[in-house]
């Protein structure tokens, strides 16, 4: 499934591979590979509330304080898991992680087949490249909040998928 224009880069329409997922939805399953090179799927990811923070790649501005402001929030946070997907192969998320002390969020690269961007709608189809989006997921492996962020250079609403988060965790 193609879904053209659902983003942009710069203000340059994209086409993004994959469904429009809704809150209600069933959280679809998926195969990544963590830091460790294993393969995680979404029964892996456990079975209590996780966000899932989706960005293109760690070394940009915008995904590199993403990716810290989850980390900064886990420790605040009672009951959650947060895993950052990306396109990054896991030997530069590792590095990323080791060289800002992030220590909390998981890390998981979809660079080897790209199935969390197919499944979830991320997949930027000219780039091959996650677009930024966050998906809050339940213990029952329902979506609770889903923002596909429009333009990919902007920051998602942090604090909507905080508080889902919190209100899950509770």
């Amino acid at each position: 499934m193609e879904r053209p224009a659902a983003t942009t880069l710069k203000g340059n329409p994209l086409t993004l591979i994959g469904p429009e997922l809704k809150p209600g939805d069933k959280a679809p399953d998926f195969e990544a590979v963590d830091t460790g090179l294993q393969p995680v799927n979404l029964a892996a990811t456990g079975s209590g509330v996780r966000i899932f923070s989706v960005v293109p790649s760690l070394d940009t501005p915008v995904c590199d304080m993403q990716t810290k402001r989850f980390n900064d929030e886990l420790g605040k946070l009672v009951g959650v898991e947060v895993y950052t997907v990306s396109m990054d192969l896991p030997f530069a998320q590792k590095r990323w992680c080791g060289a800002f002390g992030v220590d909390r969020v998981k890390m998981l690269s979809d660079h080897k087949s790209g199935s969390f961007g197919e499944a979830y709608g991320t997949l930027i189809k000219e780039l091959r490249i996650e677009s930024r989006a966050i998906f809050v997921v339940d213990k029952d492996n329902t979506l609770r909040h889903v923002e596909y962020v429009k333009e990919v250079g902007e920051h998602p609403d942090y604090d909507a998928a905080l508080a889902a988060a919190r209100q899950l965790g509770a």
